[in-house]
Protein backbone atom coordinates (compact mmCIF):
# COMPACT_ATOMS: atom_id res chain seq x y z
CA UNK A 1 0.00 0.00 0.00
CA UNK A 2 0.99 3.34 -1.02
CA UNK A 3 1.21 6.41 1.45
CA UNK A 4 0.83 10.03 0.70
CA UNK A 5 2.79 12.74 2.13
CA UNK A 6 1.75 16.63 1.30
CA UNK A 7 3.42 17.57 -1.59
CA UNK A 8 3.19 21.81 -2.74
CA UNK A 9 1.52 21.55 -6.07
CA UNK A 10 1.43 24.76 -8.29
CA UNK A 11 -1.12 23.40 -10.72
CA UNK A 12 -4.35 22.82 -8.80
CA UNK A 13 -7.72 21.92 -9.52
CA UNK A 14 -11.03 23.88 -8.01
CA UNK A 15 -13.93 23.30 -5.78
CA UNK A 16 -17.24 23.91 -7.17
CA UNK A 17 -20.91 23.50 -5.84
CA UNK A 18 -23.51 21.19 -7.18
CA UNK A 19 -27.22 21.59 -6.32
CA UNK A 20 -30.30 19.49 -6.72
CA UNK A 21 -33.62 18.52 -5.04
CA UNK A 22 -35.04 15.38 -3.66
CA UNK A 23 -37.51 14.52 -1.45
CA UNK A 24 -37.27 12.97 2.10
CA UNK A 25 -38.55 9.96 3.88
CA UNK A 26 -41.52 12.00 4.62
CA UNK A 27 -41.89 13.00 0.90
CA UNK A 28 -40.71 16.53 1.58
CA UNK A 29 -38.95 18.95 -0.95
CA UNK A 30 -35.34 19.42 0.14
CA UNK A 31 -32.87 21.22 -1.79
CA UNK A 32 -29.36 19.57 -1.41
CA UNK A 33 -25.88 20.20 -2.76
CA UNK A 34 -22.66 18.09 -3.72
CA UNK A 35 -18.99 19.31 -3.74
CA UNK A 36 -17.20 18.67 -6.94
CA UNK A 37 -13.77 18.85 -7.56
CA UNK A 38 -12.26 19.72 -11.25
CA UNK A 39 -8.65 19.18 -12.14
CA UNK A 40 -6.60 22.28 -12.95
CA UNK A 41 -6.97 21.54 -17.16
CA UNK A 42 -10.88 21.25 -16.91
CA UNK A 43 -11.96 23.60 -19.61
CA UNK A 44 -15.99 23.30 -20.18
CA UNK A 45 -15.88 25.10 -23.37
CA UNK A 46 -13.48 22.22 -24.13
CA UNK A 47 -16.18 19.71 -25.44
CA UNK A 48 -13.76 17.24 -26.89
CA UNK A 49 -11.92 16.19 -23.42
CA UNK A 50 -14.58 14.07 -21.80
CA UNK A 51 -13.63 12.93 -18.01
CA UNK A 52 -13.77 9.92 -15.75
CA UNK A 53 -15.76 10.34 -12.40
CA UNK A 54 -15.57 9.24 -8.42
CA UNK A 55 -18.54 9.86 -6.42
CA UNK A 56 -17.38 9.46 -2.83
CA UNK A 57 -19.22 8.92 0.08
CA UNK A 58 -18.42 10.04 3.75
CA UNK A 59 -18.82 8.23 6.84
CA UNK A 60 -21.19 8.19 9.31
CA UNK A 61 -22.56 11.47 10.87
CA UNK A 62 -20.34 13.69 7.94
CA UNK A 63 -21.50 15.63 5.86
CA UNK A 64 -20.64 16.81 2.14
CA UNK A 65 -17.23 18.73 3.74
CA UNK A 66 -15.94 15.49 5.58
CA UNK A 67 -12.94 14.33 2.95
CA UNK A 68 -12.20 17.84 2.30
CA UNK A 69 -12.05 18.91 5.96
CA UNK A 70 -10.44 15.79 7.43
CA UNK A 71 -7.76 14.71 4.80
CA UNK A 72 -5.22 15.93 2.31
CA UNK A 73 -7.14 14.72 -0.60
CA UNK A 74 -7.78 17.64 -2.47
CA UNK A 75 -3.82 17.75 -2.37
CA UNK A 76 -3.34 14.45 -3.31
CA UNK A 77 -5.84 14.82 -6.14
CA UNK A 78 -3.98 17.75 -7.21
CA UNK A 79 -0.04 16.31 -7.38
CA UNK A 80 -1.52 12.33 -8.50
CA UNK A 81 -2.80 14.21 -11.50
CA UNK A 82 0.12 17.01 -11.71
CA UNK A 83 2.80 14.18 -11.64
CA UNK A 84 0.87 11.99 -14.18
CA UNK A 85 0.44 9.02 -11.28
CA UNK A 86 -3.08 9.18 -12.35
CA UNK A 87 -5.60 10.46 -15.46
CA UNK A 88 -7.17 14.01 -14.23
CA UNK A 89 -10.58 12.73 -13.01
CA UNK A 90 -13.96 14.69 -11.48
CA UNK A 91 -14.33 14.08 -8.04
CA UNK A 92 -18.20 14.47 -6.10
CA UNK A 93 -18.90 14.71 -2.45
CA UNK A 94 -22.41 14.25 -1.80
CA UNK A 95 -24.10 13.50 1.40
CA UNK A 96 -26.75 10.47 2.09
CA UNK A 97 -28.50 12.14 5.07
CA UNK A 98 -31.64 14.08 4.01
CA UNK A 99 -31.34 17.11 6.17
CA UNK A 100 -28.83 19.70 6.83
CA UNK A 101 -28.75 18.47 10.56
CA UNK A 102 -27.38 14.89 9.54
CA UNK A 103 -28.38 13.20 13.22
CA UNK A 104 -28.42 14.51 16.93
CA UNK A 105 -26.87 12.10 19.30
CA UNK A 106 -24.25 9.13 18.59
CA UNK A 107 -24.53 6.31 15.84
CA UNK A 108 -28.01 4.86 15.40
CA UNK A 109 -27.42 1.46 12.94
CA UNK A 110 -31.06 1.07 12.02
CA UNK A 111 -31.27 5.42 10.96
CA UNK A 112 -27.55 4.89 9.28
CA UNK A 113 -29.25 1.23 7.65
CA UNK A 114 -32.09 3.24 6.59
CA UNK A 115 -30.60 6.19 4.97
CA UNK A 116 -27.83 4.68 2.73
CA UNK A 117 -30.85 2.31 1.72
CA UNK A 118 -33.06 5.69 1.01
CA UNK A 119 -30.09 7.64 -0.98
CA UNK A 120 -30.01 4.80 -3.71
CA UNK A 121 -32.72 6.57 -5.71
CA UNK A 122 -31.90 9.69 -5.01
CA UNK A 123 -28.02 9.19 -6.11
CA UNK A 124 -29.26 6.83 -9.43
CA UNK A 125 -32.10 9.52 -10.78
CA UNK A 126 -30.79 13.13 -8.94
CA UNK A 127 -28.08 13.12 -7.94
CA UNK A 128 -26.00 11.81 -11.57
CA UNK A 129 -28.11 13.59 -13.37
CA UNK A 130 -27.52 17.12 -11.57
CA UNK A 131 -23.71 16.65 -11.81
CA UNK A 132 -23.63 14.80 -15.56
CA UNK A 133 -26.20 17.45 -16.97
CA UNK A 134 -23.37 20.07 -16.42
CA UNK A 135 -19.90 18.43 -16.35
CA UNK A 136 -18.56 17.08 -18.77
CA UNK A 137 -18.27 13.42 -18.55
CA UNK A 138 -18.30 10.65 -20.93
CA UNK A 139 -22.45 10.39 -20.31
CA UNK A 140 -23.44 12.59 -23.56
CA UNK A 141 -26.59 13.77 -21.33
CA UNK A 142 -27.93 12.61 -18.31
CA UNK A 143 -30.93 10.77 -19.33
CA UNK A 144 -31.09 7.07 -17.80
CA UNK A 145 -30.05 5.74 -21.50
CA UNK A 146 -26.71 7.99 -21.53
CA UNK A 147 -25.64 7.47 -17.59
CA UNK A 148 -25.95 3.66 -18.03
CA UNK A 149 -23.99 3.83 -21.71
CA UNK A 150 -21.26 5.19 -19.86
CA UNK A 151 -21.12 3.49 -16.33
CA UNK A 152 -17.16 2.33 -17.29
CA UNK A 153 -16.05 5.47 -16.61
CA UNK A 154 -18.14 5.99 -13.11
CA UNK A 155 -16.76 4.77 -9.56
CA UNK A 156 -18.59 5.25 -6.70
CA UNK A 157 -16.23 4.98 -3.16
CA UNK A 158 -16.60 5.55 0.54
CA UNK A 159 -15.65 5.14 4.16
CA UNK A 160 -17.64 3.49 6.86
CA UNK A 161 -20.84 4.02 6.32
CA UNK A 162 -19.88 5.88 3.01
CA UNK A 163 -18.88 2.08 2.20
CA UNK A 164 -22.25 0.44 3.44
CA UNK A 165 -23.39 3.03 0.97
CA UNK A 166 -20.81 2.01 -1.88
CA UNK A 167 -21.93 -1.73 -1.63
CA UNK A 168 -25.77 -0.88 -1.61
CA UNK A 169 -24.87 1.15 -4.66
CA UNK A 170 -23.37 -2.18 -6.09
CA UNK A 171 -26.43 -4.02 -5.14
CA UNK A 172 -29.08 -1.58 -6.36
CA UNK A 173 -26.85 1.26 -9.32
CA UNK A 174 -24.52 -1.62 -10.68
CA UNK A 175 -26.30 -0.47 -14.34
CA UNK A 176 -24.81 3.08 -13.55
CA UNK A 177 -21.68 2.19 -11.76
CA UNK A 178 -18.89 0.11 -13.00
CA UNK A 179 -16.15 0.64 -10.38
CA UNK A 180 -16.67 0.51 -6.78
CA UNK A 181 -14.08 1.16 -3.69
CA UNK A 182 -15.81 0.33 -0.49
CA UNK A 183 -13.48 1.48 2.55
CA UNK A 184 -13.49 0.29 6.24
CA UNK A 185 -17.23 -1.01 5.82
CA UNK A 186 -18.87 -4.10 5.04
CA UNK A 187 -22.69 -4.77 3.35
CA UNK A 188 -25.24 -4.70 5.55
CA UNK A 189 -27.76 -5.97 3.08
CA UNK A 190 -28.88 -8.80 5.81
CA UNK A 191 -28.36 -6.47 8.78
CA UNK A 192 -25.69 -4.01 10.13
CA UNK A 193 -22.75 -5.61 10.32
CA UNK A 194 -24.25 -8.43 7.87
CA UNK A 195 -20.93 -9.02 6.26
CA UNK A 196 -18.95 -10.14 9.83
CA UNK A 197 -22.56 -12.13 11.33
CA UNK A 198 -23.91 -13.26 8.31
CA UNK A 199 -20.99 -13.09 5.65
CA UNK A 200 -22.12 -16.33 3.24
CA UNK A 201 -25.58 -14.52 2.85
CA UNK A 202 -24.12 -11.18 2.23
CA UNK A 203 -21.51 -12.48 -0.63
CA UNK A 204 -24.16 -14.32 -1.70
CA UNK A 205 -26.82 -11.21 -1.64
CA UNK A 206 -23.97 -9.46 -3.83
CA UNK A 207 -23.46 -12.83 -6.58
CA UNK A 208 -27.37 -12.58 -7.15
CA UNK A 209 -27.69 -8.82 -7.56
CA UNK A 210 -24.57 -8.94 -10.39
CA UNK A 211 -27.41 -11.87 -11.78
CA UNK A 212 -30.27 -10.20 -11.38
CA UNK A 213 -28.78 -6.92 -13.19
CA UNK A 214 -28.19 -8.98 -16.21
CA UNK A 215 -24.32 -7.96 -15.80
CA UNK A 216 -20.94 -10.96 -15.23
CA UNK A 217 -17.87 -10.63 -13.74
CA UNK A 218 -16.54 -8.59 -16.51
CA UNK A 219 -18.87 -5.93 -15.69
CA UNK A 220 -17.42 -4.61 -12.85
CA UNK A 221 -14.29 -4.08 -10.88
CA UNK A 222 -14.25 -3.79 -6.75
CA UNK A 223 -11.04 -1.83 -5.04
CA UNK A 224 -11.33 -2.68 -1.04
CA UNK A 225 -9.29 -2.04 2.35
CA UNK A 226 -9.12 -1.87 5.72
CA UNK A 227 -6.63 -1.87 8.44
CA UNK A 228 -5.48 -4.55 11.02
CA UNK A 229 -6.29 -1.69 13.83
CA UNK A 230 -9.89 -0.93 12.13
CA UNK A 231 -13.31 -2.24 14.16
CA UNK A 232 -14.64 -2.55 10.51
CA UNK A 233 -12.33 -5.27 9.57
CA UNK A 234 -13.82 -7.74 12.02
CA UNK A 235 -17.21 -7.46 9.69
CA UNK A 236 -15.73 -6.67 6.29
CA UNK A 237 -13.00 -9.29 6.21
CA UNK A 238 -15.39 -12.61 6.81
CA UNK A 239 -17.30 -10.51 3.82
CA UNK A 240 -14.65 -10.47 1.88
CA UNK A 241 -13.55 -14.20 2.63
CA UNK A 242 -16.75 -15.10 1.67
CA UNK A 243 -16.87 -13.40 -1.63
CA UNK A 244 -13.56 -15.14 -2.08
CA UNK A 245 -15.12 -18.42 -2.91
CA UNK A 246 -17.64 -17.24 -5.38
CA UNK A 247 -15.24 -17.25 -7.85
CA UNK A 248 -17.85 -17.62 -10.39
CA UNK A 249 -18.44 -13.78 -9.81
CA UNK A 250 -15.63 -12.30 -7.58
CA UNK A 251 -12.67 -13.15 -9.09
CA UNK A 252 -9.60 -11.76 -6.66
CA UNK A 253 -6.06 -10.84 -7.48
CA UNK A 254 -3.67 -9.27 -5.16
CA UNK A 255 -2.71 -7.67 -8.98
CA UNK A 256 -4.54 -4.54 -9.28
CA UNK A 257 -4.41 -4.69 -12.99
CA UNK A 258 -5.79 -8.21 -13.15
CA UNK A 259 -8.99 -9.95 -12.06
CA UNK A 260 -12.12 -8.01 -11.10
CA UNK A 261 -11.84 -7.61 -6.91
CA UNK A 262 -8.71 -6.41 -4.71
CA UNK A 263 -8.82 -6.25 -1.11
CA UNK A 264 -5.78 -5.36 1.26
CA UNK A 265 -5.58 -5.49 4.62
CA UNK A 266 -3.37 -2.14 6.15
CA UNK A 267 -0.80 -3.31 9.16
CA UNK A 268 -1.48 -0.25 11.56
CA UNK A 269 -4.57 1.24 9.82
CA UNK A 270 -6.92 2.31 12.36
CA UNK A 271 -11.11 3.98 11.24
CA UNK A 272 -10.12 7.73 10.04
CA UNK A 273 -9.52 9.52 6.80
CA UNK A 274 -6.54 9.84 7.19
CA UNK A 275 -5.64 6.38 6.88
CA UNK A 276 -8.39 5.06 4.51
CA UNK A 277 -7.34 8.27 2.00
CA UNK A 278 -3.96 5.97 1.56
CA UNK A 279 -5.99 3.33 0.23
CA UNK A 280 -7.68 5.60 -2.32
CA UNK A 281 -4.35 6.70 -3.29
CA UNK A 282 -2.95 3.14 -3.75
CA UNK A 283 -6.09 2.42 -6.41
CA UNK A 284 -6.44 5.39 -8.10
CA UNK A 285 -4.04 4.48 -10.92
CA UNK A 286 -5.94 1.61 -11.59
CA UNK A 287 -9.48 2.63 -11.24
CA UNK A 288 -9.88 3.68 -14.99
CA UNK A 289 -6.74 2.03 -16.50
Amino acid sequence: MKEYSYHDVNLRGTIEKVTYRTTNQKGEQRNKYALVYLPRDYDPDNYEKRYDILYLIHGGGGSQDAWLDCCKIKNMLDYGIDTGEFKPLIVVFPTYYKEKIARIGGPDRDFERGSVLFFQRELGEELLTAVEGKYLTYAENSTPEALRASRDHRAIGGFSMGSCTTWFAFMQNLDKFSRFLPFSGDCWAIEAMGGGSYAKETAEALRSAVKQAGFSANDFRIYSATGTLDPANHALTPQIEAMKRLDDTFVFDDDFSKGNAHFFLADGKAHCYEHVYDYLYTYLPYLFA
